[in-house]
């Protein structure tokens, strides 16, 4: 029995090589996807803007200054390399420092609270952490970390997306005020869709029925656009970004194999070692 307990062990060791290796080859491969990600939604944000100024509020894009539009142009332009800053830094799990834009969004509400949960990321416990402070060896611990890494990549999506129309609508090319409940759903529905949005990509064109009056039944169709960064259009525009998305998904397939076996031989050495100890406290 004790043969086969350094047997099962032996395979254990081996099988948390491999998954180290899997480890190291999955952070190597995010390295380079954010990377490319971080180049790219930032041309897709300054071409998603530069759509909605153009076809969606040309007239409100002409009532502005040459240097009230220069200003929202490098606003823009801050928005999206910060965004691409904070991909590589979730690979860390470190936070970038808010800019003076989006130091003046903290005056709404509801920005505060995107910034407290912005807050708890900076805390030791945030989620995206590096591989080097897991267990690299244990595929569930890599899994998660796989999994909270990509849920950060579509939180900074959206906030990038919540921050852009902000200033768009501070410029004055936006509606003053936006049913915030109503594009939130729209753009969750968006996202959630696989299939290619009609129109310039990166854009959330919604027609909303608004009551003229409290009082009336009256209403009016009011059509709606603004900044919706979606993933699956971001790398569609890119095809080294989709050749790295492809990269990805093959080291994942790699790492549920090996975690897999993994699982099945801790459950085995498990067994061996329980058989063992019943062995060890048996006598007649």
């Amino acid at each position: 029995m004790a043969r086969a307990i350094e047997r099962i062990e032996r395979d254990i060791a081996m099988q948390k090589e491999a998954i180290s290796a899997i480890a190291r080859e999955l952070h190597s491969a995010y390295v380079s996807y954010l990377t490319i990600l971080g180049a790219t939604l930032q041309k897709q944000l300054i071409l998603a803007s530069y759509h909605l100024c153009t076809q969606g509020y040309p007239e409100n894009l002409l009532k502005i200054s040459l240097n009230q539009r220069q200003q929202l142009q490098q606003g823009i332009r801050k928005l999206g390399q910060k965004a691409a800053e904070q991909l590589l830094h979730y690979l860390h799990g470190e936070e970038v420092e808010e800019i003076e834009e989006v130091e003046e969004i903290e005056e709404i509400e509801e920005v505060k609270e995107v910034e407290e949960v912005n807050e708890d990321e900076k805390h030791p416990e945030s989620k995206t952490q590096n591989p080097k402070y897991l267990d690299p060896s244990n595929p569930i611990e890599l899994a998660e970390w796989q999994q909270d890494l990509e849920e950060a990549i579509v939180e900074t999506l959206k906030k990038l997306s919540h921050d852009a129309n902000f200033l768009l609508q501070k410029a004055g090319i936006l509606p003053k005020k936006l049913p915030e409940p109503i594009l939130a759903a729209a753009a969750a529905a968006s996202e959630a869709s696989a299939e290619v949005m009609p129109g310039p990509p990166n854009l959330l064109n919604i027609v909303i029925e608004i009551n003229n009056d409290q009082e009336s039944e009256d209403s009016s169709m009011t059509q709606i656009i603004t900044i919706n960064l979606r993933l699956g259009e971001i790398e569609f525009a890119d095809t080294t970004l989709l050749s790295g998305r492809k990269q990805i998904r093959n080291i994942l397939v790699n790492l549920n194999k090996l975690g897999r076996d993994y699982q099945k031989k801790q459950r085995e050495l498990k067994i061996a070692e329980a058989e063992a100890a019943w062995r060890a406290s048996w006598f007649e």
